[in-house]
């Protein structure tokens, strides 16, 4: 439908009369841009500069609302096209589109894509010289743009508002939105002013909000403090299929082993290992590197050179894999990571996902496996105690993100222990519906405060048979794995007594070590060697006493107390302990194999079972060729290997063997520019290598 729009304000509208006008009243009257737009046009852009044929789940019904000058709010998986959302749009509206996006690896990577496929965009940020960033500004006053992209901070910069107020601003976009919420994984104050500097432009333009991770808690914060027009909610849904995921329990040392033989056999491959410390990452990466592995390196502590280099190699595939913390991943585009390995569990099921996420951008099969202990819990835990305050925040709005924090880790911990389905435990948690419609919501977000429900961080209650969606998901390891159970009754009685008698007051150090009857000094100073239950698992391990301890507290027969001395509470559905016929099982999988080592079985056999690959050795042969084609056009260009072609790309080219013009326009993701920039040379790459 194409329609007619006009208004006096930002906020009302004449009417829909058949073509988009977009229209505000001056002292001279009547101001009308007129500009027709309708689906078709759409599609033709969408193919013209991406070369894709069609819209994914989501995608069309976004594009059509901010095109129609409607704010919205768009929650889709990583590699799902959030970017197309806006960028679309850039090209079909007046003026110029601004993009909030987090940071400036992110922003150079983004332009680059877009120069690649002959969207004009640019972006301001500190590395640039005071005249580089007057030279941006002054193109974008004559037009020169579709999008400029910017970080949150430059926001509340007077240069930068009065330079807004100059230019004709279609549209804002705010990228990784979720950080805009205090409870989100990744709060940044500077989000918060982001309504301020929209209610500073002269005429407000439409606003579109984008994010991977976001309850519903946190969806209503970004309609709340963006202050978003009646906006439409679209939520795709957070399941990646295309992402195996992996979950093993395994020692330090079976950590490090098993990353290794992994790297080592999928030497071919692109990928991210995450480490929780510096130390840790700097151990990874010496041994991979010690096997003769293009491993980099990347965290804080580097100098920002030494990072700028790490990140340069990877991207371009100089690098086979990078060592980091999690200071790396979230400005990286890059859309060929074939596997992403965590050495130890991270603090949420956001931040997991997200950083999980960034395996398999475009679209093919791709891993993703944690390897956590008990002793990744502890760390975690220590490092919620050693949390920083926030300036912005009262000491009660403090102790509330802080519980929070403490509720995220335990969904994080249930996840690692689950048996059940991976892929259903983060839908659930996520608060995803089992439905089987193309999009999970798209409705009307409500930003009245009175209407935020509670924020769904619980942990998905596996006890129930109601909320076991699937029994299989055929991807990932809990789903192909055998599950046996172990009876612990006595032992989580005896924590339970334990609890009761110290009255609630001390953390699991002295649970487990006064169940062990160990006879430490804090033991013995407090007394506590006189309560019953003073040696009760003496015949335990530690390990096999905090394991059930941990177990009770994801089951919420427990809880831990936020703050820098934990304490062992009970939880909400402690009453359980009291009933006359309670039981207890701890659950955990087994996966036996040629070999009879699980952890080994995994690491070298997964991939077949999770990738559907061709059993003709020629196609692989020319997915190869091809591989290096695009590298070496990638370095004549000086850009990353992806941002020529993704895999996808590559794998339709070796299915199609396009011989023209046409035939090689009907490659996923080869558009005009593409073509005209570097189409041929791969035609011609099919063609030597079919003849050898």
């Amino acid at each position: 439908m194409i329609r007619l729009w006009l208004r006096y304000s930002s906020d009302r509208w004449l009417g829909s009369y058949g073509f988009t006008i977009h229209a505000r009243m001056t002292r001279c009257g009547l101001t009308v841009v007129c500009m027709v737009t309708d689906e078709a046009q759409a599609q033709s852009a969408l193919h013209r500069y991406f070369g894709y044929d069609s819209f994914r789940k989501g995608q069309a019904g976004v594009v059509s609302a901010i095109v129609h000058g409607r704010d919205s709010l768009a929650v889709m998986p990583t590699g799902a096209g959030k970017s197309v959302c806006y960028q679309i749009p850039s090209v079909l509206l007046p003026g110029i589109t601004i993009v909030v996006s987090p940071l400036l690896s992110l922003m150079r990577d983004q332009v680059d894509v877009l120069d690649d496929v002959g969207i004009a965009a640019a972006f301001l940020n500190s590395t640039q010289t005071v005249d580089e960033q007057r030279e941006v500004l002054s193109k974008a006053y004559s037009n020169a743009y579709h999008l400029l992209y910017v970080a949150p901070e430059r926001l509340t910069e007077p240069f930068f508002i009065a330079a807004c107020k100059r230019l004709q601003i279609s549209a804002v976009a705010v990228d990784e939105a979720h950080c805009i919420s205090q409870w989100g994984q990744d709060f940044r104050p500077a989000y918060l002013d982001i309504g301020t500097f929209i209610a500073t432009l002269p005429h407000r333009p439409v606003v579109a909000a984008f994010t991977a991770t976001a309850t519903e808690k946190v969806q209503e914060d970004i309609v709340r403090i963006l202050h978003l027009h009646d906006p439409l909610l679209t939520v795709t849904g957070f399941d990646r299929p295309n992402l195996f995921l992996d979950v093993q329990r395994m020692t330090k040392s079976e950590k490090e082993a098993w990353i290794l033989r992994y790297v080592v056999e999928h030497t071919d491959e692109s990928g991210i290992i995450y480490c929780a410390t510096r130390k840790e990452t700097d151990a990874i990466a010496n041994a991979l590197q010690s096997h003769g592995l293009r491993a980099a390196c990347y965290h804080a502590g580097l100098s920002h050179e030494e990072r700028r280099e790490a990140q340069r190699a990877f991207v371009n595939d100089d690098a086979q894999v990078v060592v980091a913390t999690n200071a790396f991943g979230m400005g990286i585009d890059k859309s060929n990571v074939r596997y992403v390995i965590h050495h130890n569990m991270p603090e949420s099921i956001e931040a997991y996902y997200q950083e999980a996420g960034r395996a398999g951008r475009d679209g093919e099969d791709s891993r993703c496996t944690l390897l956590w202990n008990e002793s990744d819990i502890v760390l975690r835990r220590r490092f919620l105690e050693s949390a920083g305050s926030n300036d912005r925040m009262t000491p009660e709005e403090e102790q509330q993100v802080q519980q929070t924090r403490n509720r995220l880790l335990q969904s994080m911990i249930g996840y690692c222990r689950t048996v059940n389905c991976l892929h259903r435990y983060i839908l659930q948690y996520f608060g995803q519906r089992n439905d089987n419609s193309g999009v999970i919501s798209s409705r009307r977000a409500s930003s009245d405060p009175s209407s935020v429900e509670a924020m769904h961080t619980d942990i998905p209650r596996e006890q129930s048979t109601a909320s076991r969606l699937v029994e299989s998901c055929g991807h990932c390891s809990n789903c192909m794995s055998t599950i046996v159970s172990d009876d612990v009754t006595t032992v989580a009685l005896a924590i339970g007594r334990c609890v009761s008698a110290i009255n609630q007051r001390y953390g699991m150090t002295m649970v487990v070590r006064i169940l062990r009857g160990s006879q430490s000094q804090q033991v013995l100073q407090y007394g506590l060697n006189n309560i019953p239950q003073f040696g009760a698992l003496r015949e335990c391990s530690e390990a096999a006493v905090r394991d059930v301890l941990n177990q009770m507290t994801v089951d919420d027969l427990l809880a831990v107390t936020p703050g820098r001395m934990p304490i062992i509470i009970f939880g909400t559905r402690a009453a359980r302990l009291a009933a006359p016929d309670f039981h207890y099982e701890i659950k955990h999988r087994t996966r036996s194999g040629k070999t009879g080592n699980p952890h080994a079985d995994l690491a070298g056999t997964m991939r077949d079972e999770q990738h559907d690959t061709s059993d003709d050795p020629m196609d692989e042969r020319l997915f190869q060729c091809l591989r290096g084609v695009r590298k070496r056009i990638a370095d004549e260009m000086g850009k990353p290997p992806y941002i020529v072609f993704s895999d996808r790309s590559l794998r339709d080219m070796v299915r199609r063997r396009p011989t023209d013009k046409d035939s090689m326009l009907e490659v996923n993701g080869v558009g005009e520019h593409k073509w005209q920039s570097y189409g041929k040379q791969f035609i011609d790459a099919i063609a030597e290598c079919c003849r050898q």
